[in-house]
């Protein structure tokens, strides 16, 4: 929304929406000829602006892809098919033949930070450092968490040159570069510059994003305003700032985009999509590589590592009523991944709906509505990703109930989700709550974030995120096998047997997919919604 038509607003007596900034409040430094707009996103509060987002693989869209760059990229202006790894701050990299777990990645000369200083090796080395090197005096604990899981095979970097560097995995792996994408740069001389603190680096970042960080407010909002000396024409922003509005409960930024305070939203309130339509707001949604899901602990003494009430707790979903819950804003799962990725193989067990059935696997493993099982799940109150988070567990849990399943929920705030996590079924949170689940949403988008992240045995705490600790030979040899291959064919191949392998197992309760929808006015033009949670706001005007 434009100033004009905000001090319009204001000049209508149009109310604020509870819990947000008032509509004039916002960005009130910017020029009368500037092109704002102003997004509600679903979190408790900004995400890190350090370097390294928190609050999950959503919020790379908010304040990890705007103000940083990865080495590798992906590509994220197209919507008709998934994108695909492109040149980032690395113009190209590649396994050495004789060697095949050094990576060299050469580095785009000419790129400068938002502080000025230039972009070299030195810089990388400084941000491997920075989240993989407890003992580096710049270490930052809170980035480390965020990253550290998403970069599990990283065993060592070096400097070859002064645009040239080395990485070594721990072990051969094919996969590697997706893992990059995660890894985003920030500036070693704004970190000096600034007292060497990194609570000062959140007010004044500096990476060599399409935006520049220009105020942040704690659990209320970040203005990003246009780089106009970003490196890649391409993406250069549309818009000339875009102010972040915290607005985690889902009514309230739905109502906020009905009355003209938000030009954006992220997960639009069911419900109210007749009227988002009635008001000329589109919405805008694509296949997601994303799946809802129950991880089940699978440590001794967990109800789960009984196959039949794993079976019984995925059959006893009607994942249509759930789609329907979302007013159609999701897609049933049959699997970790759709039916139309060429992962997902044929698993002779099918998710679907039949009661019955998971009424007597559930009598068979001993238990009863009149004698249930009685267990506890750690689930979230919501957050990017994690969709229509308490409505649709309390209908689980409802769906359960009737076949001899109970659930109690924790309910905790998102990050805190990811904490118990991240420490796996074995992890404090988990285990002195007595919990034996999780519901952490997953991006899908490749092997790694797909399967050998959760199913290899050697991705339990603290390396990776196998939450359930699942360990299996034959799963191990499968992953390996895919990691050691630089054949796609090969690897595909693979993950059909890994998928099927995973569904027939019933490791998950498997629900639905998001379709990642956004709620937008009429005066928003351009957004290009990608096939991934990755998201660029370089695209909105």
């Amino acid at each position: 929304m434009s100033f004009t038509r905000r001090a319009l607003l204001g000049a209508t007596g149009l109310a604020a929406t509870p819990g947000l900034p008032e509509p004039w409040a916002i960005g009130t430094a910017a020029a009368q000829s500037e092109r704002v707009l102003r997004y509600g996103i679903s979190m408790a509060d900004i995400p890190q602006t350090t370097g390294q987002p928190d609050r999950g693989a959503g919020a790379y869209q908010f304040t990890g892809h705007t103000l940083y760059d990865p080495l590798v990229a992906w590509e994220m202006d197209v919507a008709d098919r998934p994108g695909k790894l492109v040149p980032g701050l690395a113009t190209s990299w590649e396994s050495d033949p004789a060697d095949r777990r050094k990576w060299v990645f050469r580095l785009r000369q000419g790129v400068k930070f938002h502080d000025g200083s230039a972009f070299d090796a030195d810089a990388v080395i400084w941000n491997f450092e920075k989240v993989l090197n407890n003992q580096a005096p710049h270490f930052d604990n809170r980035q480390a968490a965020q990253v550290r899981p998403r970069l599990p095979s990283v065993a060592s970097w070096r400097k070859v040159d002064a645009m040239t560097v080395e990485v070594t995995t721990r072990a051969v792996d094919s996969f590697f570069p997706y893992q990059m994408l995660w890894f985003l740069i920030s500036s070693p001389a704004q970190f000096e510059k600034l007292g060497r603190s990194w609570d000062r680096f959140a007010q004044e970042p500096s990476g060599t994003g399409p935006f520049r960080l220009a105020r942040l407010v704690p659990r209320e909002r970040a203005e990003l305003v246009r780089n106009a000396e970003y490196w890649n024409p391409a993406r250069l922003p549309k818009a000339d700032r875009i102010v972040l509005v915290v607005a985690p409960e889902t009514t309230t930024r739905t109502n906020a985009l009905l009355t003209g305070q938000l030009d954006i939203i992220e997960s639009p309130a069911p419900d109210l999509l007749p009227r988002l339509q009635q008001s000329g707001a589109r919405i805008i949604q694509n296949v997601t590589p994303h799946v809802w899901n129950y991880h089940l602990s699978l440590l001794e003494g967990s109800p789960w590592r009984d196959l039949r009430l794993r079976r019984a707790a995925n059959l006893a979903i009607n994942r249509d009523e759930v789609v329907a819950l979302l007013n159609g804003l999701a897609k049933p799962a049959a699997g970790v991944v759709d039916p139309t990725s060429p992962w997902f193989g044929n698993p002779e067990f099918k998710i679907r709906t039949d009661v019955d059935a998971a009424r007597r696997l559930v009598q068979d493993a001993g238990f009863s509505r009149s004698n249930p099982l009685r267990t506890r799940f750690i689930v979230p109150t919501g957050g990017s990703g994690q969709m229509l988070s308490m409505p649709m567990n309390e209908y689980i849990q409802a769906a359960w109930r009737e076949v001899g399943i109970q659930v109690e929920f924790q309910v905790v705030e998102l990050e805190v989700l990811y904490t118990a996590w991240r420490q796996g079924a074995a992890g404090e949170l988990s285990r002195s709550g007595g919990i034996t689940a999780n519901n952490v949403a997953y991006l899908t988008s490749d092997p790694l974030y797909a399967f050998i992240r959760f199913f290899h045995s050697g991705q339990i705490n603290p390396v990776g995120v196998n939450y359930g600790h699942y360990r299996d030979a034959e799963m191990d040899r499968m992953l390996n096998a895919a990691t050691s291959s630089f054949d796609a064919a090969e690897q595909d191949a693979i993950m059909r047997r890994v998928h099927e392998k995973v569904v027939n197992e019933a490791l998950w309760v498997f629900v639905v997919h998001d379709t990642n929808p956004k709620a937008v006015s009429r005066n928003v033009r351009g957004y290009v919604p990608a096939q991934h949670w990755f998201q660029d706001l370089t695209t909105l005007a």
